[in-house]
């Protein structure tokens, strides 16, 4: 009987670890992704980014197995309390790294859209840091959940802002450019939506953040959620003046 019981409890390390180890290989391709896409867009690479929006299915997959397998763990083994909460933790990463993915095909996608496209230095060296201060984040926040670092989790957490604060800026520039010149309006709108996406993805790496950290504590982050997008009020403003 007890040999039987330490058998149970092996089998189940090991599924958590292979449902751990899935998480973690999500998160790299999501890294990479994402990666490429921002390379693309800066380049107007086409090629690239065509390669990096077919890789985005791999990721879909692994999201479908990681539910899978969830389900069936919760069905057999009837977890409570942390292992509950890992399993759940594994399910809510998954879901925000396949939005990551889906965010990182639709920066591809308009890399493709402005392929041909003459891009302002200024504005393309302010898309470009804000991706690579989006993607250092998602790294951070992977590797504080594979070192049930809640720590580190917070950090990412408030560090959501600077991204916020960097889109707000990015959105007035290309605000300006359009209404300086409708012949901008094309490219512009492309790389608004592409600094949108950033910004979105900013965001996930912040859900992450508050899943390790209710994962490793067993309770949710008691601070308000930072957030700094203004830009509903900034363009409300920006049409009003230009109109009246």
């Amino acid at each position: 009987m007890e040999q039987q019981n330490e058998h149970t409890v092996r089998s189940y390390e090991e599924e958590l670890s292979l449902l751990n180890n899935k998480i973690a290989k999500m998160g790299g391709l999501a890294e990479k992704v994402l990666g490429q896409s921002f390379e693309a867009l800066d380049r107007r690479d086409p090629d690239l980014a065509a390669n990096t929006i077919g890789e985005d299915e791999e990721i879909d997959q692994l999201q479908r197995e990681i539910e899978e397998q969830a389900v069936i763990m919760i069905a057999r083994r009837q977890p409570m309390a942390y292992d509950l909460r890992q399993i759940m933790a594994a399910l809510r990463i998954s879901t925000d790294l396949e939005r990551i993915g889906d965010l990182g095909k639709n920066i591809a996608k308009r890399a493709v859209a402005v392929v041909t496209e003459q891009q302002p230095k200024q504005l393309m060296l302010g898309l470009k840091h804000m991706g690579e201060l989006s993607l250092s984040q998602l790294k951070d926040v992977l590797d504080a959940f594979i070192e049930r670092d809640a720590e580190r989790a917070l950090n990412v957490w408030y560090k959501d802002e600077e991204i916020d604060s960097m889109y707000n800026s990015l959105f007035r520039e290309l605000l300006t450019y359009m209404m300086e010149d409708p012949r901008n309006i094309g490219l512009c709108t492309h790389l608004l939506f592409g600094a949108k996406n950033i910004e979105r993805v900013g965001d996930h790496a912040t859900n992450i953040a508050e899943t390790v950290y209710y994962l490793v504590h067993g309770r949710p982050i008691t601070d308000q959620r930072p957030k700094g997008d203004t830009t509903s009020s900034t363009a409300y403003t920006s049409l009003r003046s230009s109109t009246f």
